[in-house]
């Protein structure tokens, strides 16, 4: 009750500063004079701003104010809202400065106050502005707002005249799905009926499934065959009927819909057929290629806008053909880094330059910008010092329509203030960014603010002393020697201990700073996957045994929980759950805290492993610590090679059996070995052979696995054991990396 009575006061106090020059006052504390005026023949919009208004300003006041026609009598007491009649009678002009679609005035004038758009779209954009600006409401969330009680409403002189720098503003994330928070804070949704169809349109538009039995010259040749899982071969005359005739079926469908998106499926496998070799030569690259398709189709449907991706292998402009005017480039920068500003980053050169070089050939441009981890959505990624400066230089090369892809539907780090936060940014990205910031912070964690505003701001200096690079693809633990460090971890810990101290009377508020400290733990479950220290390990070592530490099932189990109740159900963008993750490192314990008697012995390789994948080195295979089924933790990873590796057991011991862990993942090119085979030696010169096991698994089963090969020894005696995993070496035919150099990717060798 005390911390709303400040807030009234505050607010009431805000609003009188400039009372003595007062043009309207619109409650003066017993009720109000004024009525709220629409046009007579008002739109389903212009109504529904009217009543959005009555409805907050009864809710600030306990007042409620009419709504009439401006076909009644005028009065010097009247809230204008829309095009209405009123306008001409004060001599107000809306279209002067050109608000445009969603631009809007808001002016006062003698005692009457005045909201009016060009559109009655614009219009209710100036009524959602009145209230935050004016009113001092905010809309945090879904489910979170601020909405002041005031005991006088005085205004100020006000001539408010707002156009958004951005004409097509998306925002994907949680909120885009809360129609009113979407409205509140002036968003777009390709979910409308203005979008027939939204990238990756080839798969749709052409499906091999229907296709490519019959057909298999519509799809793209990799190294010379015909593969049903790339793009589409873009110089056969027949793949052009195909697509047209495809696309108006769906067009008839949704005749309402304007923008149709003709671009490519999400891979980087363009045809390398002659044909297509020949046009990208001929037309400056692989994009031109795809702008001459896509050129031919938009002269097919002049009264559409035919939408098209600039992104990986399409990303750079072509140099000699040139968009039609009812062509949509969606220029991606899914490459870029994200520690610094795109215009002053180094390593984002190239995209600047291909920016540039778009703007040259075309205006309608979307951006496409990526603004949250999406390998690991709930890790720290401390990226908000860039968000304002990017779209700031967006909206200086005069790219007017901006997608920014959050983390969807699924909750991510602190998505509610990167949600709040870009959305301002869309209508104006040259506002402060750090005073957004506050105002969300304030605003949404109340007495927390302050530790959760030092949490942020000392992981973003962190980040940039360090110099380290952020991508949206990677893992806390590449933070490990900067924004990570354990001596960082456990100061984050602190801060938030502290944010939880001085909230614990208020559960709602400490179940959002503990939703805000979820990828903090996030990282420590994780970055203790690689026994980075004591602390930050997942296991306790004794002299003879391994155990799992109980303070960290703990924290994961925890984790989980509060995972669970603020309804995050995935943790990456391909919906691995916190329960999965729970049981990924349970099998990972369980396997790793098993004694074996070749635990901490000595390794040699005899074939190097790639420095790119090296977990540690040769004793990786017999630390105890297991790989888990992401092959970014714990494997040794050999390309294009066998793998093999002696192991000195010191001295000679009985062996029962010898089993070694392989990772499958054909996507990205690692395949489980053909066989393993095992040798013994008592003085490591002489070998004899133990025995193989064959591969049993098909090479083109699909996902990510673990798989143990293991060869009984029949209780021999041996000092020295020899291992050998016979890798493919390269890419079976039927992979999209036919021919090229595959990997095998093996963990801890136990012997028993």
């Amino acid at each position: 009750m005390r911390r709303l009575l400040i807030t009234n006061l505050l607010s009431f106090i805000y609003l009188c500063i400039p009372s003595l020059n007062a043009q309207v006052v619109l409650f003066d504390g017993k009720g109000s004079a004024y009525t709220i005026v629409i046009p007579s023949l008002s739109s389903t919009i212009e109504v529904d701003a009217a009543n959005l208004f009555q409805d907050y300003f009864s809710r600030i006041t306990g007042f409620q104010l009419p709504v009439i026609a401006d076909d009644q009598p005028a009065t010097e007491y009247e809230i204008v809202i829309g095009n209405s009649n009123r306008l001409a009678k004060h001599n107000i002009n809306i279209k002067q400065g050109e608000p445009g679609q969603d631009g809007f005035l808001i002016r006062t004038k003698k005692k009457a106050l005045f909201i009016s758009g060009e559109t009655p779209q614009g219009t209710l954009n100036g009524v959602y502005t009145f209230l935050e600006e004016y009113l001092g409401c905010r809309f945090y969330s879904p489910g979170v707002m601020h909405i002041p009680l005031m005991e006088q409403v005085i205004l100020p002189k006000i001539k408010d005249r707002q156009v958004p720098v951005f004409t097509y503003r998306e925002l994907y994330f949680p909120g885009r799905q809360d129609k009113e928070y979407r409205a509140w804070h002036k968003l777009h949704t390709h979910n409308s009926v203005q979008w027939g169809m939204w990238v990756h349109t080839f798969r749709r538009l052409v499906p091999a499934t229907e296709y490519f039995i019959s057909n298999p010259a519509y799809f793209a040749e990799i190294n010379g065959r015909r593969i049903p899982n790339g793009q589409l071969c873009l110089t056969q005359p027949e793949v052009y009927e195909v697509l047209i005739e495809n696309l108006r079926k769906n067009m008839e469908k949704k005749p309402k819909a304007k923008f149709w998106s003709v671009s490519q499926n999400d891979n980087y496998l363009a045809c390398q057929c002659t044909g297509c070799r020949e046009a990208a030569e001929k037309l400056g690259g692989q994009s031109g290629v795809m702008i001459d398709l896509v050129n031919r189709v938009a002269a097919e449907f002049p009264d559409k806008v035919i939408s098209t991706l600039a992104y990986q292998y399409t990303r750079r402009a072509p140099a000699n053909v040139k968009p039609r005017s009812n062509v949509n480039i969606m220029l991606c920068s899914i490459e870029c880094n994200r520690s610094q500003p795109i215009a002053s980053d180094p390593s984002s050169a190239s995209f600047v330059k291909d920016v540039i070089d778009w703007t040259h050939l075309t205006d309608n441009i979307l951006i496409w910008d990526y603004v949250v981890q999406f390998r690991n959505y709930i890790s720290p990624f401390p990226n908000l010092r860039v968000l304002q400066p990017n779209l700031e230089f967006f909206a200086k090369k005069d790219c007017r329509m901006m997608f920014q892809q959050g983390s969807g539907p699924v909750w991510s780090e602190f998505s509610e203030l990167r949600s709040y936060m870009i959305a301002k940014l869309l209508w104006n990205p040259y506002q402060d960014a750090e005073k957004i910031i506050d105002d969300f912070l304030e605003g949404y964690y109340r007495s927390a603010a302050p530790f959760i505003k030092q949490y942020i701001e000392r992981m973003h200096d962190e980040l940039e002393k360090s110099g380290d690079r952020l991508w949206i693809y990677g893992y806390p633990y590449d933070g490990i020697s900067g924004y990570l460090r354990p001596d960082l971890i456990r100061e984050y810990e602190r801060l938030f201990d502290q944010a939880e101290d001085v909230v614990a009377e208020e559960p709602e508020i400490l179940i959002r700073v503990q939703t805000a400290r979820l990828p903090l733990e996030f990282a420590i479950l994780d970055i203790s996957l690689h026994k980075v220290d004591e602390q930050l390990s997942w296991i306790r070592e004794t002299e003879r045994s391994m155990e799992a530490r109980q303070d960290m099932l703990e924290r994961l189990d925890t984790f989980v929980v509060r995972c669970n109740r603020a309804g995050i159900k995935a943790l990456n963008e391909m919906g691995f759950t916190p329960e999965q993750y729970r049981a990924q490192i349970t099998d990972f314990l369980a396997k790793s805290t098993a004694w074996h008697l070749a635990l901490g012995k000595a390794v040699t390789m005899l074939t190097p492993f790639s420095p790119k994948y090296d977990a540690g080195g040769a004793a990786a295979l017999t630390d105890g610590i297991r790989g888990i089924n992401d092959y970014h933790y714990g494997w040794l990873g050999f390309e294009g090679e066998d793998m093999v590796a002696i192991i000195d057991m010191e001295k000679e011991i009985t062996i029962g059996e010898i089993s070694a862990d392989f990772l499958q993942n054909t996507q990205a090119w690692i395949f489980l070995p053909k066989s393993l085979s095992i040798e013994y030696s008592a003085d490591g010169v002489l070998y004899q052979e133990i025995g193989k096991a064959l591969n049993i698994i098909p090479f083109n089963r699909p996902g990510s696995f673990i798989h143990t090969f293991s060869v009984p020894a029949g209780n021999i005696n041996a000092r020295f054991i020899r291992i050998r995993a016979e890798s493919l070496k390269t890419c079976p035919p039927w992979h999209i990396g036919s021919g090229k150099m595959c990997w095998i990717f093996t963990d801890e060798i136990v012997v028993k």
